[in-house]
C-alpha cells in the first residue's frame, strides 16, 4: 500500500522563522498547506515573500486570507499613526509592535482549515528565546490553545484524532534557527522580517525585528542575504 503523507497547516508570514518552520515540517514528512494573512500590516512585502517561499518549498496549497486587524489598531504594525520604534525599548516591556490577539486569530483560521483538510497538525514558528517579548509567542499560550482546540473540534470529540500544534523553534536561539534553516536549504534572501521596510521592500535594519535578525546571522557566522536600506 502506498504511504500517504500527513497534511499539516503551516502559518507562513514570509519571515525567517516561518520559512524555517515550513522547511522543518516538510523534512518531517508532512504535506504542507501554507496559510498567510493580509491583516492590515504596514510590512505588506512579507506576503510577496510568503508566496515565493511557498512556491520554492513546494507546498501543496498556499492561501492568503484577508482580515482587518487595522480596524482595531493598537499596534505600530497596523496603525500608521503609530511609529515603528527604531531604538531598543525598555527591557521586559511588551513593545508597541505587538498586535493584539494576532496569534490567537491566526491559529483559529489554521484550526478551521485543518479541520476541513482532516489534518491533525498545525505548525507555528513562535520562539521564546530571541524574540520581541510578545505574550502570544510563549509555549504556555500555545499549549493552552491546543488544549482548547481539542475541546472544540469535531475530530477530537468523535475520537478521530487529536490536534497537535508544533512549535519547532520554541527553544532555539535566532542563530540556531538560521543554522537549521540553512541545513534544510532555506533561501533567506526570499524572506522579510522588517517591520518598517522601504517602498522597494528593503529592510530598515534598525527596527526590533531587523536587529534580532542581524544579530542571529552574526552569531551564526554568516551574512544576511536580505537587502537593507541602512
Amino acid at each position: 500500500m502506498e504511504n500517504v503523507k500527513k497534511k499539516a497547516v503551516i502559518l507562513l508570514s514570509g519571515g525567517l522563522d516561518s520559512a524555517t518552520t515550513l522547511a522543518i515540517a516538510t523534512a518531517q514528512g508532512f504535506d504542507g498547506y501554507a496559510l498567510s494573512f493580509r491583516y492590515g500590516q504596514r510590512h505588506i512585502v512579507e506576503l510577496e515573500c510568503a508566496a515565493q517561499i511557498a512556491k520554492t518549498q513546494g507546498v501543496i496549497e498556499h492561501r492568503i486570507v484577508s482580515i482587518d486587524l487595522g480596524a482595531f489598531g493598537g499596534s505600530a504594525l497596523t496603525d500608521l499613526n503609530i511609529d515603528v520604534p527604531h531604538t531598543p525599548g525598555a527591557t521586559g516591556e511588551i513593545p508597541i509592535t505587538y498586535v493584539p490577539a494576532r496569534n490567537t486569530i491566526f491559529l483559529s483560521y489554521a484550526l478551521a482549515w485543518a479541520e476541513v483538510l482532516g489534518s491533525a497538525d498545525i505548525f507555528i514558528g513562535v520562539n521564546a528565546l530571541d524574540y520581541s517579548g510578545y505574550p502570544d509567542c510563549r509555549p504556555e499560550f500555545i499549549e493552552a490553545y491546543e488544549k482548547m482546540a481539542n475541546l472544540a473540534t469535531k475530530a477530537s470529540v468523535t475520537g478521530d484524532h487529536k490536534l497537535t500544534i508544533h512549535m519547532p523553534l520554541i527553544s532555539l536561539t535566532k542563530a540556531q534557527i538560521i543554522q537549521k534553516g540553512l541545513a534544510l536549504g532555506v533561501d533567506y534572501s526570499t524572506t522579510s522580517s522588517c517591520y518598517d521596510p522601504a517602498p522597494d521592500g528593503a529592510a530598515c535594519g534598525t527596527c526590533d525585528s531587523c536587529r534580532l535578525r542581524l544579530k542571529g546571522f552574526k552569531e551564526a557566522g554568516t551574512k544576511d542575504p536580505r537587502n537593507y536600506e541602512r
